[in-house]
């Protein structure tokens, strides 16, 4: 299987995910959306590959939000390119702010969260509906944001706050974060997140000591997940797309 990994920035490490999809066998590439040099300043002109490039579409975190057209202008095209992809049945599995993206291409939408969720989560999974798909968790969360779908779109996790996944065909679209490693954490924190998580009284290296002590459990959720999503999801009937507006919003990881 040929999948991209479309980063949305230089500082989301792919991490566990990576790691599951090479032990998948896949073949992956990736694409930067938004180089290391224009971080502070990403209205950058975007050139998205052929929907039928790959054989299945990952879509990572970032900073910004899903809506904010104004400071990432490339955001409808990369909801057009995902909207391609979905067409033509290609598989495609959003983390964060590329869940968010995902939501917003099936008709949902993103709107700021009433308190952020960051930190190590336990979800509730809809196990009549997909027992198996999602684990409980823990699993990171690191987001100021929240999607919602089209009431024909099945919400198979989530938390008292938010949404946490949905599946639509072949497409998959999570809330929280699978790929967390130490090395994932650290450049997160580089980048912008340790102030961001000290204004809202969160200690990053508390952060950083728990997540060195689930490091086996998570491991071992995210290469699970992924063989979900390449064995089972990417193999389900597409789904089809109704019509969109795309409108502005607030920010996420």
């Amino acid at each position: 299987m040929r999948v991209l990994f479309v980063k949305q920035d230089h500082s989301s490490p792919d991490g566990l995910i990576g790691d599951a999809f090479a032990a998948a066998g896949c073949d992956v590439s990736e694409m930067v959306v938004v180089p290391k040099e224009r971080f502070h300043s990403p209205d950058v002109a975007v050139t998205f590959p052929s929907a039928s490039e790959y054989d299945a579409v990952v879509f990572f975190g970032a900073i910004w939000s899903v809506h904010d057209t104004a400071t990432i202008p490339w955001i409808s095209d990369e909801i057009t390119y995902a909207r391609s992809l979905i067409s033509l049945g290609v598989p495609a599995l959003g983390i964060c702010f590329g869940g968010q993206m995902l939501a917003a291409a099936v008709g949902g939408s993103v709107s700021r969260a009433p308190i952020p969720e960051v930190g190590w989560l336990s979800v509730a999974s809809d196990t009549s509906a997909e027992p198996g798909l999602i684990d409980a968790g823990p699993w990171l969360s690191w987001h100021f944001d929240r999607f919602t779908v089209p009431a024909h779109v099945p919400v198979v996790a989530r938390t008292a706050l938010a949404n946490q996944a949905f599946v639509s065909g072949r497409t998959l679209g999570l809330q929280f974060h699978p790929e967390v490693t130490d090395f994932v954490l650290q450049a997160w924190l580089g980048s912008g997140g340790d102030d961001q998580l000290t204004k809202f009284g969160i200690d990053p290296q508390a952060l950083i000591e728990q997540s060195r002590t689930l490091a086996d459990g998570a491991a071992a959720r995210a290469h699970g997940l992924v063989r979900r999503f390449v064995y089972d999801v990417a193999r389900r009937p597409a789904s089809e797309l109704p019509a969109i507006t795309l409108v502005s919003g607030h920010s996420s990881r």
